[in-house]
């Protein structure tokens, strides 16, 4: 994965760039926590991708792959603004998050002037294309968040709901990142439809990865408590598996762990147990890997080259990473 961000480094400073630049609000208080929150760590997944698809399909215009970066990048950390308000977060990204600096009212009002900053500089590119693709993918996350929300401490849930979430929530801005790459590169539509499919299939993976994670990763690598989903009664990939497959007597045991006033580590620990017992922890895994295998596929219309390798590259990244 250092190869990849080396082979696009000097693209990749230059949409940090704009993404910086483009956070020029008159009001001091939205400044301060937008730059607070985009200058956290985050790994510029989204920019990346749509940077590699516009590559793919021989872009010719820089200034719109740069300003379409800032675009989705801008959307992401809405997300995350707004996901820290709703989860209560006290870290993000090892650090604290904005909400414990300035307040959930500031985390919510930077949040949407993000997304509403987002929208201008779409506005701004003329492409009514992009317009769509974006309005309907900021609508299908906002459903994909409610839709979580409506299913918190649902036993019942199943594996089809949960994928539908995380294809609202996650996989739908990972395609949109890729098809915008496609659009402002003019690719045929059989090319952009693949982007999408590559991004849809990669999101699902990262997601279902990143819930697994919640339960195995090294804290201070993840840069956030484990089991914070469990503690939050989000049902993921992981335990979702477990109480489909474990005993009467364990899901009653689980059932109450979750619904209790108090969640200790030694609950997390005795969950997490569970799960390599039922093999649930290897069944998500193997899960992301299908999902990943999928992506892969969807590049077959490209011909081989350095960006297609790339593609291939962040793919295989998504499942293998530690945090």
């Amino acid at each position: 994965m250092d190869q990849v961000w080396s082979t696009y480094k000097e693209i990749l400073e230059e949409a940090e760039e704009q993404i910086r630049k483009g956070v020029d609000s008159e009001v001091d208080l939205i400044n301060k926590v937008a730059h607070y929150i985009l200058n956290s760590g985050g790994k510029r997944i989204r920019p990346l991708l749509l940077i590699i698809c516009a590559h793919l399909s021989d872009f010719s215009n820089k200034n719109q792959m740069l300003i379409a970066g800032g675009i989705v990048e801008f959307i992401h950390t809405a997300t995350l603004l707004h996901d820290d308000v709703i989860d209560n977060a006290e870290i993000r990204r090892g650090i604290p998050p904005a909400r414990r600096l300035w307040g959930n009212q500031a985390s919510i009002l930077v949040g949407d002037y993000l997304y509403t900053l987002a929208v201008c500089q779409a506005v701004k590119m003329e492409n009514l294309e992009i317009n769509y693709l974006l309005s309907s993918t900021c609508r299908k996350m906002s459903e994909g968040e409610a839709l979580q929300l409506s299913h918190n401490n649902d036993f019942n849930l199943t594996e089809a709901v949960y994928l539908q979430i995380i294809e609202y929530k996650t996989a739908s801005l990972l395609s949109a990142s890729c098809r915008l790459g496609g659009i402002i590169s003019n690719a045929s539509n059989e090319k952009k439809e693949a982007l999408s499919r590559f991004g849809r299939n990669l999101g699902m993976a990262f997601q279902v990865a990143d819930d697994t994670l919640d339960y195995i990763a090294d804290r201070r690598r993840l840069g956030k408590s484990l089991g914070k989903d469990l503690k939050e009664g989000k049902i993921t990939l992981p335990l979702l598996h477990l109480l489909q497959n474990c005993t009467v007597a364990e899901r009653k045991k689980l059932k109450k762990l979750m619904l209790g006033d108090k969640f200790l580590q030694k609950n997390l620990k005795e969950v997490i147990g569970l799960m390599e017992k039922h093999g649930s922890i290897a069944y998500a895994i193997q899960r992301a890997q299908d999902f990943i295998n999928r992506a892969k596929s969807d590049l077959s219309i490209f011909k081989d080259s350095i960006h297609r390798q790339s593609m291939m590259t962040v793919a295989d990244y998504v499942i293998r990473r530690d945090h």
